[in-house]
């Protein structure tokens, strides 16, 4: 992200404005929990967060809700049952934002239940009646959601925690593309040169 608000022009941050929070906060904690051999295939990745923010609250909740199904399946189970009722709270935050029924499930998230049965039951039984606030899903659920999940993949029994790592960051980028409207083509070798650039001002910075 750092590196981001430097290809921006912004002012050097981890928390740039030319990314969404949520997006931002994701890219970070992917880093943190990434090994040093895996982070470098995450540089590449780096123009294409730029631009990619609005206000939409069903950015928040679809990045949340993609983190917490893609988690969910994997975490030890100790923590299914908090990936289970986040995946339920962010299906309910998008079934509020679009006016219809809270108990209609997309096929991600009922495949990712159907994998913890027990956890499933227990959650729908904990949130059932619950009725998240939209501001506090924004400034405290959605960053735990996103946290949590990234924490649980990271110590997963998975073959490659890192490749699952920097899918959890492609697949949000993508839905921020989408909800905001940019097309599918991030640049491809432009980018990349920028990238390369922006490792070397940053570089020279740190000197």
């Amino acid at each position: 992200m750092e590196l981001a608000s430097l290809l921006a022009g912004q002012r050097w941050s981890d928390h740039p404005a030319c990314t969404h929070p949520l997006l931002a906060a994701l890219a970070r904690h992917v880093n943190d929990h990434t090994s040093d051999a895996g982070r470098q295939r995450l540089a590449e990745l780096i123009p294409s967060v730029i631009g990619l923010t609005g206000a939409d609250l069903h950015i928040d909740a679809r990045i949340a809700l993609g983190s917490a199904t893609m988690a969910l399946p994997v975490v030890a189970a100790n923590r299914q049952r908090v990936m289970a009722v986040s995946v339920l709270t962010c299906v309910r935050i998008l079934a509020d934002l679009d006016k219809r029924a809270a108990g209609a499930l997309e096929e991600q998230s009922r495949r990712a239940l159907a994998e913890v049965p027990h956890a499933a039951v227990w959650a729908d039984r904990f949130t059932s009646g619950v009725r998240p606030s939209h501001q506090g899903f924004r400034r405290q659920a959605a960053p735990t959601i996103v946290r949590d999940a990234v924490e649980g993949i990271a110590q997963a029994c998975v073959p490659d925690p890192d490749g699952m790592l920097r899918d959890l960051l492609v697949q949000a980028i993508d839905v921020c593309t989408t909800w905001i409207g940019r097309g599918p083509d991030r640049g491809g070798v432009v980018n990349h040169a920028l990238s390369v650039s922006a490792c070397q001002r940053a570089e020279n910075q740190c000197r």
